[in-house]
């Protein structure tokens, strides 16, 4: 049976993170529409360079551990790219409380946590659902970029694209490569791209 105080608790603190995201986005879209995406960011590897190598383009990453994220804070610090920023959040809730008319031309998911025990399978956040709540936040025409090394979750994620309403799976090269340290302990890995097909 709930807890009632503590499901209350629970949702005081999730009303409180998400009116904090709201604030951080507010001040870090300062206007604009278009942003890159990184879901699960880990220490910042991958979305710092890219932010380096592409200064015209907002660049978020998101990460729901703390250590992580404090470990990207540092390397933006370092880094100074005032188009490069790192955040710790929930995907789901950082998704619904991004301003209205805000939406992603890219979005990197590189090596998600696998959830390899097939009961643990529910947890995967790139499944039909997400899918959809990510088309809802993309423009049309962007891509979504997948990488794991975790084989039935690569079949499982691309199966689900394929399958989507709103997401078509291309055969298109990999656009940027700067290696995670995931990546780099990987023998080997799968990727495939997916473009938003919904009008935005």
């Amino acid at each position: 049976m709930d807890n009632p105080a503590r499901t209350s608790a629970h949702l005081a603190r999730i009303e409180a993170r998400r009116r904090d995201l709201e604030i951080w986005c507010a001040d870090a879209f300062g206007g604009r529409s278009r942003f890159v995406l990184e879901i699960g960011c880990g220490h910042g590897h991958f979305l710092t360079a890219y932010a380096q190598a592409h200064p015209g383009e907002l660049c978020i990453g998101i990460d729901i551990e703390l250590e992580r994220i404090e470990r990207a804070l540092r390397k933006q610090r370092r880094a100074g790219f005032p188009n490069l920023h790192f955040l710790r959040a929930e995907a789901r809730l950082f998704l619904d409380v991004l301003p209205g008319s805000v939406r992603a031309t890219a979005i990197y998911f590189l090596f998600p946590d696998p959830w390899p025990k097939r009961r643990h399978h529910k947890n995967r956040l790139l499944a039909p659902s997400f899918l959809e709540r990510l088309a809802d936040r993309a423009c049309a025409g962007a891509r979504l970029y997948f990488r794991t090394d975790y084989t039935s979750y690569f079949e499982d994620a691309r199966r689900a694209a394929a399958a989507s309403a709103s997401w078509s799976v291309k055969d298109e090269a990999w656009p940027f490569e700067a290696a995670t340290i995931f990546q780099e302990r990987a023998r080997e890995y799968h990727s495939f791209v997916a473009v938003c097909r919904t009008d935005r």
